[in-house]
């Protein structure tokens, strides 16, 4: 099991691809190979920044460099294993926090790893804090349409929330620009 991130490439305001690392990263090389005098972006999709990759080599040595490595647990020897369910997949860990989190924490029921359990697992539920793809959003805008016409504009719409307002600002620009915004919003362009 893998957890990779997803990135956008870009050349020019057209976008070539979402996808993983690996395959953002064949993509930016093959479009570098074809148009070498046009830059490419490369976009985190869940936060909006640019991604600087190793478009060195040919296809097999990027595909090596951006091979996805699986989640694997710790080894823990038998002997040093004293709390935690192991058969289960429990691992201790330290985690330090302040005293008035551990006195919260042993108020709750079930007590402090539940407690932690359970928000975790409503965090990873709930997906990105809106605020987090407000700025993703923003960071995109920037990059690829902050010289644009109606920038101003659609900043103003971004951040007061006005779907209709940003979709309106975005329609003027080239589209992908205005697709990849909306999906760092998590806004279907087609809903209304």
């Amino acid at each position: 099991m893998t957890s990779e991130p997803l990135y956008a490439v870009f050349q020019a305001a057209r976008r070539l691809i979402v996808g993983t690392p690996a395959e953002a990263a064949l993509a930016a090389h093959k479009a570098l190979e074809v148009q070498p005098d046009t830059p490419v972006i490369v976009f985190d999709r869940a936060t909006g920044a640019v991604v600087d990759l190793d478009l060195r080599g040919d296809e097999a040595a990027i595909q090596a460099r951006y091979a996805p490595t699986p989640e694997v647990s710790p080894e823990i020897a038998p002997e040093t294993v004293k709390r935690g369910r192991p058969k289960l997949g429990v691992v201790p860990r330290e985690v330090t926090l302040l005293p008035r989190h551990w006195e919260w924490l042993g108020q709750q029921p079930g007590g402090a790893s539940v407690t932690l359990r359970k928000l975790i697992d409503a965090a990873r539920k709930g997906g990105p804090d809106p605020k987090a793809r407000l700025n993703a959003a923003y960071r995109v805008m920037v990059t690829l349409a902050g010289d644009r016409e109606g920038f101003e504009e659609a900043s103003r719409a971004l951040f007061a929330g006005d779907r209709d307002a940003l979709r309106q600002r975005l329609a003027v620009w080239p589209a992908d620009i205005g697709k990849e915004v909306l999906a760092c919003l998590a806004i279907d362009l087609t809903s209304t």
